[in-house]
C-alpha cells in the first residue's frame, strides 16, 4: 500500500493469484477487485489493479496489463501504477485538480517505463469518480465501461488497437471481433515514445450504476452485452465473482462457438 496524504492508503494488487473478489470501501460506495494469473502460467501476473481513495466521495481506480518477455510485463504495470498513484498524492497534497495528478501519471507512468530499457510496455485504463462524475482516461486495450441498472451503456472506452477501432467504426461486429486474428495487436502503450492519452468527458453517475475495469483477459473471453448481463445489479462482489468465474471457466474449457484466450484477468467494479 501507498500513503494518499489524509485521504487513506492507495489499495494495490500485484502479481496476485485470487480465486474470489475482495470488496473495498471507497468514493461512497463499494469497488470489488478480482485478478488472477492465466491458467498454467508459471511466469507472474503481469496485470495490477488499484484504488486510490482521494476524500469522502472521490476515488481513482485503475487496471494495467503488462506486456513483455519473462517478468518484464510484470514490472512495468506495476510500475506504471505506482507513479499513478505518486501523481495523483502530489496532486491531492497540493490541492490541484485531480485530472491534473492522473495526465501527470501517465506522463511519468511512459517515462519510468521507457526508462527500464526492455522494451515491455502496459497499457493503462483509468476511471476518475468525483462525486457525481465519472471521467475516464485510457491508453491501450484495458476497457473502462458505465452501465445503468437496466443495463444501458452509459460509456464504452475504445480500445486501441485494429479491431478496437474497427468494432467503434461497425466494421466488425463483437463476435468477428473476439475471433479476430490481430486481437491480440494493440497501437498504443505506455512504455512508447508516441503514447497518447484518451481522455473521455465526465458523464454522470446515477445512483445504481456500475462502473468496470478490466483487462482484456475478460474482453477476449466475454461479450460486453454477457458483461452487462453479470454487473448491472446485484451485491458488487457477486457481480465480480460470476462475471471472473464465467471467463476462467472459458480459458479453462476450450469449447467450439465460444470465445477461449488465455490470459491474465483482472476486474474491478464499483457502484454506489
Amino acid at each position: 500500500m501507498l500513503n494518499s496524504g489524509d485521504q487513506g492508503p492507495s489499495i494495490i494488487y500485484r502479481n496476485r493469484q485470487m480465486t474470489r473478489s475482495v470488496v473495498h470501501a471507497t468514493a461512497g460506495g463499494e469497488a470489488a477487485v478480482f485478478s488472477t494469473r492465466c491458467p498454467d502460467k508459471t511466469t507472474p501476473n503481469e496485470d495490477v489493479a488499484a484504488i486510490i481513495p482521494c476524500g469522502k466521495d472521490s476515488s481513482v481506480l485503475i487496471v494495467a496489463d503488462g506486456m513483455g518477455g519473462h517478468s518484464a510485463g510484470e514490472v512495468a504495470s506495476a510500475l506504471a501504477v505506482r507513479e499513478m498513484v505518486l501523481a495523483i498524492n502530489e496532486a491531492l497534497q497540493q490541492k490541484s485538480m485531480l485530472r491534473i495528478g492522473i495526465i501527470n501519471g501517465f506522463e511519468r507512468a511512459n517515462l519510468a517505463v521507457q526508462a527500464m530499457g526492455t522494451g515491455s510496455g502496459t497499457t493503462l485504463a483509468v476511471v476518475e469518480i468525483s462525486k457525481r462524475e465519472v471521467r475516464p482516461y485510457h491508453a491501450g486495450d484495458s476497457i473502462a465501461l458505465v452501465v445503468g441498472s437496466r443495463g444501458k451503456i452509459k460509456l464504452e472506452t475504445t480500445s486501441h488497437s485494429p479491431v478496437g477501432f474497427g468494432l467503434a467504426a461497425g466494421l466488425l461486429n463483437s463476435s468477428e471481433a473476439m475471433e479476430h486474428a490481430e486481437r491480440h495487436v494493440i497501437l498504443n502503450a505506455i512504455g512508447s515514445p508516441s503514447m497518447r492519452i484518451e481522455i473521455g468527458s465526465p458523464i454522470r453517475l446515477a445512483a445504481r450504476d456500475s462502473v468496470m475495469l478490466a483487462s482484456d483477459g475478460l474482453t477476449d473471453n466475454v461479450t460486453v452485452q454477457e458483461a452487462i448481463a453479470r454487473i448491472r445489479k446485484g451485491s458488487i462482489g457477486d457481480c465480480a465473482n460470476e462475471l471472473t468465474q464465467l471467463a476462467t471457466d472459458r480459458m479453462a474449457h476450450p469449447d467450439q462457438g465460444r470465445p477461449c484466450k488465455p490470459d491474465d484477468l483482472t476486474v474491478l467494479l464499483f457502484r454506489r
